[in-house]
């Protein structure tokens, strides 16, 4: 696989923000988000056999794991055998994706994240796959401004989904025009901001 980090730190983002966690950055993505902030991700990683990245993630204290990139679903292949050994040892699995990729063969080992595209990011995923987001899984709109916000309502509104919802401002964009926006609309949707940067972690 071509890994371009494997690291501890505070998870920042989803549904288990705040907990100590392991991370496996993953190289490579098929997007070029204006906002990205891992383009150093987007290419190059080193290759590593499965059985070393299980060996490294071991060694690390605690048993969640959160997969990230780039976009890990492009290495299909290979992660789905490395995710079945971590979940037998009794790892606590997410996947962060950018909602391109059909998850469904991985979510009977870890949690998905689906990053919903907005129009800020210059991108779009494909709305066909929140209809297999479960109530073990989360949806996360990365949001510039009142015009993502608006798109994101009426995603929800015609995609109805199971999983968690999040609003996540985009770092260093104004917070409370996001907040506000959630106040007016009552949408079935938390705000989260990035608490990792917050607090000056990676």
């Amino acid at each position: 696989m071509k890994v371009v980090e494997i690291f501890r730190s505070i998870q920042g983002e989803g549904r288990s923000q705040g907990y100590p966690s392991t991370f496996l950055r993953l190289a490579g993505c098929n997007l070029d988000c204006t906002w990205c902030d891992t383009r150093y991700a987007r290419e190059g990683g080193t290759d590593m056999p499965c059985d070393e990245i299980t060996r490294i993630i071991s060694a690390c204290p605690g048993k969640r794991l959160c997969i990230t990139g780039g976009e890990p679903l492009l290495q299909h292949v290979q992660l789905l055998p490395l995710l079945a050994g971590l979940r037998e040892q009794g790892y606590q699995l997410e996947i962060e994706t950018n909602g391109t990729i059909d998850f469904r063969q991985f979510q009977p080992f870890a949690s998905i994240c689906m990053d919903v595209k907005c129009p800020s990011s210059g991108e779009r995923s494909d709305l066909s796959l929140l209809c297999h987001i479960s109530g073990n899984d989360s949806i996360k709109f990365v949001v510039a401004d009142r015009d993502d916000c608006r798109y994101a309502e009426k995603v929800l509104e015609s995609h109805p989904v199971r999983g968690e919802v999040f609003f996540s401002p985009v770092y260093g964009s104004e917070y409370a025009t996001i907040a506000h926006f959630l106040l007016e609309r009552c949408l079935p949707a938390r705000l989260q901001l990035q608490l990792h940067k917050l607090i000056g972690v990676r």
